[in-house]
């Protein structure tokens, strides 16, 4: 067995296992024997005739059985990119996704341009809204909070690696704040119906379960949060959220009942309702 003969070997069972589609598990399959290797993809392809050593092969094999029982990608590698950065994940703190994305560029579309701008994340995880903010607008003061205090040294240790100093904060929502007060507070909060049938799907079987759902409807934490914002937020603040693609209209009654102005729902790339905002008066 040569090199292409173990990546192709990979691809197989992975689309067997996972039902991928061809291109989704070449595509995972490369990374995999890449990682496990440690060796880019243009190395794969020079080398595809040569012959893995017995050590090379148990490692591949070792990575692929992993991925063929389910564990997300971004746990075996240990890391997943977010806005053209690469962000440490680990099994205590959600896996990055391509449209929160959008909820950071909405941010930045508002964020006040004066100096010594505030601005909240709540339930901040990998902190990668609030360290890609930090990074994209300089001189930004930006707080993170996450009642996991495993999540928060994940959020704490990208901050390092980003060499980005944010103020991380362990608690629930607003619950260790004082009477702090923000130009903005963004948040991706547990949104997940208790009984969504895709909780038992693809990658979310793995991640932590209190950073997905938020009871029957999903929207517990996001009323929690729209009801303590007013009290944390500058006049004219923004409050921005993510939710799920069936929740712009409850979330913006939701912010409309607590007095919030120009409540818009913003669709991500698969046209899909993704973000919904306002501000204080």
């Amino acid at each position: 067995m040569d090199f292409s003969d173990l990546l192709g070997d990979a691809e197989k069972r992975l689309e067997s296992a996972l039902h991928l589609t061809r291109r989704e598990a070449r595509l995972e399959a490369r990374v995999l024997v890449g990682y496990a290797l440690g060796v880019d993809r243009a190395w794969l392809v020079g080398h595809g005739g040569d012959t893995p050593t017995p050590q090379q092969a148990s490692s591949v094999a070792a990575l692929v059985a992993r991925r063929e029982a389910g564990e997300p990608v971004a746990y075996i590698l240990g890391e997943r990119e977010f806005y053209g950065r690469m962000f440490k994940v680990t099994p205590d703190v959600l896996i990055p996704r391509p449209e929160t994305e959008l909820l950071v560029e909405a941010a930045l579309e508002r964020l006040p341009l004066r100096s010594a701008v505030r601005v909240l994340d709540l339930g901040t995880g990998t902190g990668c809204i609030a360290l890609t903010l930090a990074l994209e607008r300089a001189g930004l003061d930006v707080t993170a909070v996450d009642r996991s205090a495993p999540a928060l040294a994940v959020a704490m240790e990208n901050a390092s690696l980003c060499g980005v100093s944010i103020h991380c904060v362990l608690g629930d929502w607003y619950s260790d704040l004082g009477g702090q007060r923000f130009d903005m507070i963004v948040s991706n909060p547990p949104y997940v119906s208790a009984s969504d049938p895709h909780l038992a799907r693809g990658d979310l079987p793995w991640e932590p379960q209190g950073a997905l759902s938020a009871g029957a409807d999903g929207m517990v934490e996001i009323g929690r949060i729209v009801a303590g914002a007013p009290a944390h937020l500058c006049t004219g603040g923004w409050l921005l959220l993510e939710h799920g693609s069936d929740q712009g209209d409850a979330v913006r009654q939701c912010l409309a009942t607590a007095e919030f102005l120009e409540t818009r729902t913003l669709a991500d790339l698969a046209g899909l309702p993704r973000v919904t905002l306002g501000h204080l008066h």
